[in-house]
């Protein structure tokens, strides 16, 4: 049988608590009641509140004070006429919670998630409920605040399903921070400390792919060779060995060669596909060569030396951009390839904890 609780309807107005575990009632207790835990659930209530409309409107101080002292009258009054509370149960708390996550409403899920956590900390949805205010922050792209939650569980809860979602949870907060050193670290320690293949398989799954979206091929297809053969199919490895055996040797544009060929203005950007700029490029630097010649011929020595010395930079210009081109040329052949990958290979992991366990998605469109 759920847990009910009895809390001052003041209190259920009051926009959560952001309470220190220390300061919790003892969770024995199972019942609020009497002036004295009344008054502290006020006094926590309405500290919770001018913390929040402090952080919000940024109130001078005369402000706060006239605030807590009509808070501290208006407590005084109610005290004085009798508390009136209301009975709220664990389930009901818990799925207004997941209502607000489900309508996307995030910072106020995780406001009823933790006031649920304190109301009833020996329930057994606590561990989904700290997961769930990590998803709610990852929601928000708050991705500090996601990892330190992640952070929480496998600190809290040593061996579980969340403790798992937890270490992935952590692992795409970094790379929504562009950290794939540390998101790459992340799912290391998940594949060292889980004794269950196919966790370390996921995250190998996951750190193949990390090394696969910053165009390094060979580490790619060393993490997917340490996938278990069971789940090869799964991940699809096949069709994955197969296209990164192609890429290892692609038809690129080889920069010091594109170089090499704008000694002849303009033939750097033929090289890379790039006919407008060979054309323009090839049109302006002999325009100039033949003004700086023009000028030597009539002895403008001087004009001479202006017009080489702009020559100068637009050829200089017109190496430097050949080269680039062909990097450039190469980068945007390895997005497209990468791109393709992802729309036609990429199983979409979705996790949710005692549930269904693992949904997979596919997709494939050759």
């Amino acid at each position: 049988m759920r847990p009910i609780v009895m809390i001052p309807c003041e209190t259920m107005i009051s926009g959560g608590m952001n309470l220190d575990k220390n300061q919790r009632p003892s969770a024995e207790c199972g019942l609020f009641e009497g002036p004295s835990s009344y008054l502290r659930l006020c006094r926590w209530s309405l500290i919770s509140l001018i913390n929040r409309l402090e952080k919000k409107y940024k109130p001078c101080h005369a402000c706060l004070i006239v605030l807590a002292v009509f808070a501290a009258i208006l407590i005084f009054i109610v005290t004085a006429g009798g508390v009136q509370a209301v009975e709220v149960e664990a389930d009901t708390q818990f799925d207004y919670a997941e209502h607000l996550f489900s309508n996307k409403d995030y910072m106020s899920a995780v406001n009823e998630y933790r006031r649920f956590i304190f109301l009833f900390p020996q329930d057994d949805r606590i561990e989904p409920a700290m997961y769930q205010i990590g998803l709610c922050y990852l929601s928000m792209g708050q991705f500090d605040l996601a990892i330190q939650s992640f952070l929480s569980i496998i600190d809290t809860f040593q061996e579980s399903t969340y403790v798992v979602q937890a270490y992935l949870g952590i692992g795409d907060a970094y790379l929504k921070l562009g950290q794939t050193g540390s998101a790459i670290t992340n799912l290391h320690s998940l594949a060292t400390i889980s004794d269950d293949p196919d966790i370390r398989d996921e995250a190998y799954y996951r750190i193949g792919w990390i090394y696969l979206e910053t165009a390094q091929w060979e580490r790619a297809a060393a993490y997917f060779d340490k996938i278990s053969p069971k789940n090869s199919e799964k991940y699809q490895l096949e069709n994955l060995a197969e296209s990164l055996e192609k890429k290892s040797s692609p038809p690129k544009k080889r920069p010091g060669l594109a170089g090499m060929l704008s000694i002849v203005p303009g033939g750097g950007y033929l090289y890379c596909g790039r006919y407008q700029d060979a054309f323009m490029a090839f049109l302006l630097n002999a325009g100039l060569i033949y003004a700086a010649y023009e000028a030597f011929d009539h002895e403008l020595y001087a004009l001479a030396g202006v017009i080489s010395f702009v020559e100068f930079g637009f050829y200089s210009g017109n190496i430097y951009g050949a080269v680039s081109s062909a990097h450039k040329y190469n980068r945007t052949k390895d997005r497209k390839f990468i791109d393709n990958l992802k729309e036609n290979l990429k199983i979409r992991l979705s996790a949710r904890p005692g549930n269904k366990g693992m949904e997979l998605a596919l997709r494939v469109s050759f």
